[in-house]
């Protein structure tokens, strides 16, 4: 049973209970299957909340915007403890978003996790979310899975089936989970990881009305088949289900029994998310996640308290021991900062600690760093953690700016911490129009943020605009550009980056936090490079690299700075149409570099630099590529042709049809452009609200050429630029011609 501890006894255990009697986890699903009021069940024993309100209070949808809108945003954290067979047991649950909007806090979650419930609604079955919460769980993050398949109660109240037909529909469920499992998981775990009714990692039941069981606890109950729970309904008993078969025993047997304590868990997650050295006494103490060892730990959330503002940073200690009032150095942004306030998180309030040891989670007060940072003693120059994969980029954005023109800088401030919160959304400042553009998932992810922002500074929001991708499909030409006063001169060209090195940087296998061999030692083994070649890479920006391939030049240091930065600048305005880039490598072959520092200033770099990534670029044969969305519908078999119907109309493909009884689900894929509108509500019209459907990013793909020229002029002309593409002549006063 749930029991009530007092905060000494909280403490007690944080710091010293067994770790075989510990389980830190994740409870992740599709949107509106049901996770918060699971969660309300998980709570109310621990007197955290009432029998009454369980199931409806939503107790972790804390947040104002959470409870207006019915969804979760951010994750919540509660710890909880469990009396099983004269045991006592520690929790340490993550309650995470179901939006895709909101990807990046499941992602986060799951890192500091070792295991998750994968909850699934009996009606709905699997959808996107669920199937990338999966590949999340056991593929990106190696957290080990049970299933509970929740409101089962709509199969048998609403839907009228008999007890044959939810058994198949139960049975389905669990193979297609378990075909993903086998799909996403390492192969070590492809088979220990399945999950299975008849072991009783399967629970099935319904948080709206209280109750679930496992096989185990449906044959303690006296029952040795699922027909009671039909009787109950017949009758309409459910008090009996929720007195007889409690939810929150079924699920917390099935974490006790199935999933990891953190040390078992640690041994097989810490080489996946750790780059170091596995055998050196750091990598030992991670992988037996020592509280004796060196400190290492991950900060995977920022909260920002909706009315004060202030930040508190919660995350995983894999290593050591965190201590009140010590220093900490941030891997990422090379700095040391104090902590000032350091306890365990319940929800919304902060349980005081004066020290968290390895294996549990911590939340910490006196600093700002983004989610996705790892630390380490000061002093100590041990590898930090491998980069975060989130299953989404931005494609959407809004340009925002002060109302009052002079809280310019405090608006990029306030930007800045809320990126910090979400690094899945990104922000610029741009030049020319002298306002921040906001890029996120989707719609909703930006009307978050832009309202929080505006709580703190009052801003001006323009509409959602698509963001697309500059592309380009061949090598450019070898550019030889001088300075405006003639006296430097940069060769360099512009190619498409191969697919295994921009894999490599989208999942944060190499980055600049890595010393030169180790991240060509990568690129040499996983994408065929020359070392050599690889050892000489500069800056990385999104899926964008620069190298300096020259030798021999003399005083290239004094212009390195500078041409990252207009690199990095020209990756988030290329040529064609001020758009992002996507996969290029741009390669600098040659250079001369006056002696006089006088000579060298940034201006004159930046003529020379911009000038041959332009010309290479546009030599390029660049397009545009616009963001595509993998949708799923599930709708009843006899609007299947409407719903194909209007995926047609809107640009979109059919790629597959699954018959699922009396459903078929529809898959296949969609422009982001064609969602911006009333798509939603085309579909509910065109099933009679009878259907389901999600979406996820997929890919970038080119823009049909018979759109192409259009496109590009509507976003020319949106940034108050001519319609005409530059070309190579309006650099030409640049180029170097040998005398």
């Amino acid at each position: 049973m749930v029991r009530i501890k007092n905060p000494d006894e909280i403490r007690g255990m944080v710091k010293s209970h067994p770790m075989d009697q510990r389980r830190v986890f994740s409870i992740a699903a599709h949107i509106d299957h049901g996770k918060t009021t699971t969660s309300d069940y998980l709570l109310r024993r621990a007197g955290l909340m009432s029998d009454h309100d369980a199931g409806t209070k939503l107790m972790t949808d804390s947040d104002e915007e959470e409870q207006e809108r019915g969804i979760t945003i951010f994750t919540s954290v509660v710890l909880l403890s469990y009396e099983h067979q004269g045991k006592d047991y520690l929790f340490e649950i993550n309650d995470t978003p179901g939006h895709i909007s909101f990807t990046g806090e499941v992602s986060r979650a799951l890192r500091g996790s070792d295991g998750a419930i994968i909850l699934v609604d009996a009606l709905e079955g699997l959808m996107t979310q669920t199937i990338t919460n999966i590949q999340l769980s056991v593929g990106s993050e190696m957290c080990k899975p049970v299933l509970f398949i929740n409101k089962v109660d709509r199969l048998i109240s609403e839907l009228k089936l008999p007890a044959s037909k939810v058994f198949e529909k139960v049975d389905t469920i669990i193979t297609q989970v378990n075909e993903q499992i086998k799909k996403f998981a390492p192969p070590e775990f492809k088979k220990k990881w399945q999950v299975s009714f008849a072991k009783n990692s399967v629970a099935i039941g319904s948080a709206k009305d209280g109750w679930a069981f496992t096989l185990e606890i449906l044959k303690e109950a006296g029952h040795t088949n699922p027909d009671v729970v039909f009787q109950k309904y017949e009758e309409d008993d459910r008090q009996w289900l929720r007195d007889n078969l409690h939810l929150e025993d079924a699920l917390l047997r099935m974490v006790i029994n199935h999933l990891p304590n953190p040390a078992d868990a640690q041994k097989y997650k810490i080489p996946h998310i750790w780059s170091g050295d596995i055998d050196s006494p750091e990598g030992q103490a991670l992988v037996n996640c020592d509280p004796n060892g060196p400190l290492l730990g991950m900060i995977t959330k920022v909260f920002i308290d909706p009315k004060s503002k202030r930040p508190t940073l919660i995350g995983r200690i894999f290593s050591g021991t965190i201590r009140s009032g010590m220093d900490i150095e941030l891997i990422g942004q090379r700095k040391k900062v104090p902590i000032k306030r350091l306890g365990v998180m319940e929800i919304t309030d902060i349980l005081d600690c004066d020290e968290i040891p390895a294996g549990n989670l911590f939340a910490m007060f006196g600093f700002i760093a983004p989610s996705g940072e790892s630390f380490r003693e000061p002093g100590t120059n041990y590898a930090g953690f491998e980069e975060i994969s989130y299953a989404a980029e931005p494609v959407v954005s809004r340009a925002i700016e002060a109302v009052d023109p002079q809280d310019l800088a405090k608006l990029g401030d306030v930007v800045s911490k809320w990126i910090m919160a979400d690094p899945t959304a990104t922000f610029r400042h741009d030049k020319e129009s002298n306002k921040y553009v906001l890029s996120g998932i989707d719609p909703l992810q930006i009307e978050i943020l832009t309202k929080r922002i505006n709580e703190q500074i009052k801003i001006n929001i323009n509409e959602p605009i698509i963001v697309y991708r500059e592309r380009i499909n061949q090598t450019g030409s070898v550019v030889h550009a001088k300075s405006p006063n003639g006296h430097n001169r940069l060769k360099l060209y512009i190619e498409p980056l191969d697919d295994k090195a921009a894999a490599l940087i989208k999942s944060g296998a190499i980055n600049m936090d890595q010393g030169d061999k180790v991240r060509a030692g990568i690129l040499r083994d996983k994408a065929g490079w020359d070392a050599k070649f690889a050892r000489k890479i500069w800056a990385l920006e999104g899926q964008n690299m620069i190298i300096d391939g020259s030798s021999g030049v003399q005083r290239m240091d004094r212009i390195k700075q500078y041409v990252i930065q207009i690199f990095r600048d020209f990756t988030y305005s290329a040529s064609v149409a001020k758009e992002p880039t996507l996969g290029l490598k741009v390669v600098i072959t040659d250079a001369t570099i006056h002696t006089d520092p006088a000579h060298t200033g940034f201006s004159e770099i930046l003529g020379m630099t911009t000038a041959a990534m332009n010309i290479s670029f546009l030599t390029a044969n660049p397009h545009i590529y616009e963001p595509i969305l993998s949708v799923d519908i599930k709708t009843p078999k006899e609007y299947m042709g409407a719903v194909m119907g209007l995926i047609s109309q809107h640009r979109g493909r059919v790629e597959n049809t699954v018959d699922e009884g009396e459903q078929v689900r529809v898959v296949g894929v969609l422009p982001t452009a064609e969602t911006l509108g009333d798509f939603a509500d085309k579909i509910r019209s065109a099933t009679s609200g009878r259907s389901f459907w999600g979406y996820q990013f997929k890919a970038f793909e080119q823009m049909p050429a018979s759109m192409e020229v259009e496109t590009i002029i509507e976003i020319r002309s949106r940034k108050g630029l001519t319609a005409e593409v530059p070309s190579p002549e309006n650099w030409s006063r640049f180029v170097y011609k040998r005398q």
